[in-house]
């Protein structure tokens, strides 16, 4: 049509994302329990966003069971104390049930192929951001605020390799500012921001609509970055 597949989703999304960032670093800073409510909203946003955007809609047989698997692994990291291994043991049973699920289809091949992969991809990233509960709570803190400042960033009116180098240098100074002035800090939100600009940048593609810019918009980039802040806070402290 000789116009960009691209479309971002702008400044009202990346306030929302942003919005959810910082319930996020609260309820951390505030204890699991509190950290889980709004990282289950975060979930089923994430479910639901990903299914839109791949253009399968209403599959609420899809949206609930990716926001059913995110609410297993929850309970079981909670059951385990917070081991990862409850979201690797989740996520297997979950990509078998969607197999499942593709075999009884009786659409055409391919068909059933597109839909195996959006059904994993989508289970996937709802109970992959579980990585929030996993984490260490000060490490969850500084990246929640740190993809919080990268989203707001990313949609300032700047051409786009411009905004995404402030948007990580942005991320990396809140960092360094919420771990109180340490360099792993901002390797943390440096590291959480190139995951979130990923997912912001995969809720931006294909002409997504409004519906698409407010959920998978909105939770891709906290779900993306929620695996690597389990990972950078045990890695680099």
């Amino acid at each position: 049509e000789g116009r960009s597949p691209v479309i971002e989703p702008g400044m009202q999304p990346a306030a929302l994302t942003a919005a959810l960032g910082l319930l996020l670093a609260g309820g951390a800073a505030l204890g699991t329990y509190a950290l889980l409510v709004p990282l289950v909203v975060l979930q089923g946003v994430t479910a639901a966003g990903w299914f839109r955007l791949n253009g399968m809609w209403p599959a609420r047989q899809g949206i609930a069971l990716g926001f059913l698997g995110a609410l297993v692994a929850d309970a079981a990291l909670l059951a385990s104390d917070r081991s990862p291994a409850a979201i690797l043991g989740t996520l297997g049973v979950w990509v078998l049930l969607a197999l499942v699920m593709q075999l009884r289809s009786h659409a055409d091949p391919d068909e059933r192929m597109y839909g195996l992969m959006a059904t994993v991809v989508a289970f996937a990233l709802a109970i992959a951001a579980g990585g929030y509960l996993a984490a260490d709570a000060d490490a969850v803190t500084v990246g929640a605020i740190a993809v919080a400042a990268a989203v707001v960033a990313r949609a300032l009116p700047l051409p786009t390799a411009a905004s995404v180098a402030v948007a990580v240098a942005v991320a990396a100074g809140a960092g360094f500012a919420v771990s109180g002035m340490e360099a792993p800090g901002a390797g943390l939100g440096a590291g959480a921001a190139v995951c979130a600009l990923i997912g912001h940048r995969v809720a931006s593609y294909d002409y997504p609509s409004r519906f698409v810019h407010f959920t998978a918009g909105v939770a891709l980039p906290l779900a993306a970055a929620g695996p690597a802040v389990y990972v950078l806070g045990r890695v680099i402290g």
